[in-house]
């Protein structure tokens, strides 16, 4: 299963879209505090929605093109 690449996925994804998110609010102006708050809320949610996606997609077997995690689609994978 390919929950290790998911993990190390998500593990760089969130912290990115931490500091993008939040360093857009701070370059409006905002407040750091809210910058934080910003960037963490959308972060979170954002990576989420990406993974229960990617969860659902594998669970029933459908094939993506960005993720190209099943097995048989994947050639890159040994049988």
């Amino acid at each position: 299963m390919a929950v290790r690449k998911w993990v190390i996925q998500y593990a760089l994804a969130l912290p990115l879209a931490f500091v993008v998110l939040g360093g857009i609010q701070f370059l409006k102006g905002k407040d750091i505090g809210y910058c934080l708050e910003f960037g963490l809320l959308w972060s979170v949610l954002s990576v989420s929605v990406f993974a229960g996606t990617r969860i659902y997609y594998y669970r029933k077997g459908m094939y993506c093109a960005v993720c190209n995690d099943l097995p048989a689609n994947n050639p890159n994978t040994e049988k």
